[in-house]
C-alpha cells in the first residue's frame, strides 16, 4: 500500500493517467507493480516528505474548486490538464518543484517496470557483461 493517507493514495493513482497517460493501459499485474514501486520509492523518503506529498495532492485535488468551482476528478480532460499545465509552471517554485516531483514519481512507477522498456525500445546493455571486462576497469583508448 501506498504510504499515503487510503483516500490520498488512490487519488495518486487514478490522478497517474494525466500525467502519464500509458498508466491507463496497465493491467491488474501492472498498476500493482506500480504501485510497488511508489511505495518502496516513498517509503525511502523521510515523514516530512511524505506529509508534503500528501499536501501536494490535496492541492491538486482541490484547489481547482478555487479556479473552476470543481474539483480535480470533476473536471474535463481539457481543464484537468490546463490546471497541471499551471501547477508545472507556477510562479510558486516550492510548488513548482512539488509538481516536478509528483511527475517524476509517477513517471518512475511507469517506466520503472521492466516489461514497459521494450515497448519504448529500451535495451539494457552492459559492455561489462557482454565484454566480460570488469565494469570498473580503465578503457582502452
Amino acid at each position: 500500500m501506498i504510504p499515503l493517507s487510503p483516500r490520498r493514495a488512490r487519488f495518486l493513482v487514478s490522478l497517474a493517467p494525466t500525467i502519464a497517460p500509458d498508466v491507463a493501459t496497465l493491467d491488474t499485474a501492472g498498476r500493482a507493480r506500480f504501485e510497488s514501486i511508489v511505495t518502496r520509492a516513498l517509503d525511502e523518503r523521510p515523514a516530512q516528505v511524505r506529509r508534503q506529498l500528501g499536501l501536494l495532492l490535496d492541492l491538486v485535488r482541490f484547489a481547482p474548486l478555487l479556479r473552476y468551482g470543481r474539483p480535480f476528478a470533476r473536471l474535463d480532460a481539457h481543464r484537468q490538464a490546463a490546471w497541471l499545465r499551471w501547477l508545472e509552471g507556477a510562479p510558486i517554485v516550492r510548488l513548482r518543484a512539488g509538481f516536478w516531483g509528483l511527475k517524476t514519481l509517477v513517471y518512475m512507477g511507469y517506466y520503472g517496470q521492466p516489461h514497459v522498456w521494450g515497448s519504448l525500445g529500451y535495451r539494457p546493455f552492459s559492455r561489462a557483461s557482454s565484454s566480460g571486462r570488469d565494469p570498473g576497469a580503465e578503457r582502452d583508448v
